[in-house]
């Protein structure tokens, strides 16, 4: 499995390159998915997401989680500084993730993340979510691609999984992405490229 996910990660990128416009990738939450450097220095990604700052808000100090990366109660996670100077040094954009699958966080109220202002990037979970995500046809997925494009953003990113293994669902061929998902949403004046869950 080690050996197949990349794999398919990289067939997954000679498709979505040559159609997708910019590409995220998620960083953060597997040890054996190499650093952080490593990471940028494959040239394959425009953004990368540090995956995840998982507490923050309603009094929490803020706390970073990195899957055994680092650990910032002992060190800060001081050791990313020279990575993300790595990756800024090739022109990509470092991020850093807000929220997760688990972890405490917090937003008082609707208005409180509306308070927030205008995005500059958005990255949209368009799996292991029925209601948005392609299924059989565009239905679902176009239609929740016109919603988010309502809101205060620069660019929005679609969001999948890398591998059919990354995701309970919503796994996109690369065969479909190219001739029916992208043409589907590129003309949108928003659309921002392909973010993929996760590296590994």
């Amino acid at each position: 499995m080690e050996v197949a996910f990349p794999l398919l990660i990289s067939t997954f990128l000679l498709f979505a390159f040559a159609q997708a416009g910019k590409i995220s990738i998620y960083w953060g939450q597997n040890g054996n998915e190499g650093t952080l450097a490593e990471t940028c220095a494959t040239g394959n990604y425009d953004f990368v997401n540090l995956a995840f700052l998982a507490t923050f808000g309603n009094g929490h100090t803020p706390m970073i989680n990195l899957a055994g990366h680092c650990d910032q109660t002992v060190n800060g996670c001081t050791g990313l500084s020279s990575d993300i100077k790595s990756c800024q040094a090739k022109g990509i954009k470092v991020m850093l993730s807000v929220g997760g699958a688990a972890g405490s966080y917090y937003l008082a109220s609707t208005q409180d993340a509306r308070q927030t202002g205008l995005f500059d990037y958005v990255w949209v979970q368009f799996y292991n979510n029925p209601p948005c995500q392609y299924s059989s046809g565009m239905t679902n997925l176009e239609q929740a691609w016109k919603q988010w494009g309502s809101i205060k953003a620069t660019e929005i990113f679609l969001g999948l999984p890398a591998a059919q293994a990354a995701a309970g669902s919503g796994f996109i061929p690369a065969g479909v992405l190219t001739s029916e998902v992208l043409p589907a949403i590129k003309g949108s004046s928003k659309y921002g490229g392909v973010m993929l869950w996760d590296k590994y």
